[in-house]
């Protein structure tokens, strides 16, 4: 074979892959839009009537609410269960904790990189909207920390209502992390101080100056021992 015969063939292999790799690129994009459609629209049927709406018929998932956050421009769908397949396609119900309207903590995990990406320009004192069947619920941010993944107390019960929002940490890394990013949201009709933990310390200004900073009690790479076996989404 010529060396001219060889490099067109290597050069039509490569024209070739890179159509492929492009053409599955193009597909998932559109998936992804169709699928987010679907389950708006799912969302839109559910706060109308209060029944199960699955966005399509195979789906393991469906809406249960839908997250505002007004200063941000965010509008989100929550789903059933904080399942990996769940979370690929929005934020996602965590099980076992108070479901959206009723008493309690109600906890929602989200890709730090995708439908979460939002709770880094979290401030205290924002405002959120939950929306339900049962009409819409105004809550606060009233805290901001980083925990390790297995501070599954941030869970616990509590006595109001209580919105819990769980992403990775740091919201720039692109591997697997032990560290969560917990924003604490109190009903606005409790009073409650806006507070700060003490693995974190945001205040006003860039943010840089808003992400959490660490506490000397809790370094990175030390996650609390009475966390082992046990972990947030």
């Amino acid at each position: 074979m010529s060396p001219r015969r060889a490099m067109l063939m290597a050069a039509a292999s490569l024209g070739g892959a890179g159509a492929v790799l492009l053409s599955g690129q193009a597909y998932l994009h559109v998936k992804g839009r169709v699928a987010r459609v679907l389950i708006d629209r799912a969302c839109a049927a559910y706060l109308a009537d209060g029944l199960v709406h699955r966005p399509w018929s195979w789906a393991d998932t469906h809406p249960i609410a839908r997250l505002e956050v007004p200063r941000l421009g965010v509008r989100e769908v929550v789903l059933s269960g904080a399942t990996g397949p769940t979370l690929a396609f929005g934020l996602g119900h965590v099980s076992g904790t108070a479901l959206p309207a009723a008493p309690g903590n109600c906890a929602i995990a989200a890709h730090r990189d995708r439908w979460g990406a939002f709770l880094r320009d979290l401030r205290l004192g924002d405002d959120l909207v939950l929306s339900t069947p049962a009409g819409a619920q105004r809550y606060r941010v009233a805290g901001l920390q980083v925990v390790p993944k297995g501070a599954v107390e941030v869970l616990a019960p509590s006595a109001g209502r209580r919105l819990t929002l769980i992403t990775c940490y740091p919201f720039s890394g692109l591997l697997r992390s032990p560290w969560r990013f917990v924003v604490t949201c109190d009903e606005e009709t409790v009073a409650a101080e806006p507070a700060i933990s003490r693995t974190g310390s945001p205040s006003r200004g860039s943010r840089r100056d808003r992400e959490p900073s660490w506490s000397p009690a809790s370094p990175p790479g030390t996650p609390d021992r009475r966390s082992r076996g046990r972990a947030l989404p």
